[in-house]
Order: structure tokens, then C-alpha cells, then sequence
């Protein structure tokens, strides 16, 4: 699981921009935003740094989850 779709909520940012940022299709980043499929490490790395976030807000805690 990631937080992929809550921190492009708080930053106000849209799927198509980061796909375009990212250089995939809109429906490979739906996939990460809806937890369908994840991204490999790197592209996790990409996001965090094209969001300016640190990885771990990416990531869910096995602890914190409901």
C-alpha cells in the first residue's frame, strides 16, 4: 500500500501532471494512486522527489494501517 493519492490530495497536484513528470501513462499512475499495482523502489524514489516529500510519507506503516 502507498500514500500516493493522499499526498497528491494535500498538495493539490493531478495524476496527469505527475504522469507527465514521471514520463508514464495516466493509467500506470491511476494504478499506484488507486493501490492496484505498486511502483518499483525507483520510481517510488522519483515521486517523492518530483513531490518534494520525503519516501516514507509515500509509504504505508504495517503499525499504522486500519
Amino acid at each position: 500500500m502507498n500514500r500516493i493519492k493522499e499526498v497528491l490530495e494535500e498538495k493539490g497536484i493531478k495524476q496527469t501532471w505527475l504522469a507527465e513528470k514521471l514520463g508514464k501513462s495516466y493509467n500506470m499512475v491511476n494504478g499506484y494512486v488507486q493501490n492496484r499495482q505498486q511502483p518499483r523502489l525507483e520510481v517510488l524514489y522519483q515521486i517523492a522527489e518530483i513531490l518534494d516529500v520525503d519516501i516514507s510519507e509515500l509509504l504505508v506503516s504495517r503499525t499504522n494501517k486500519k
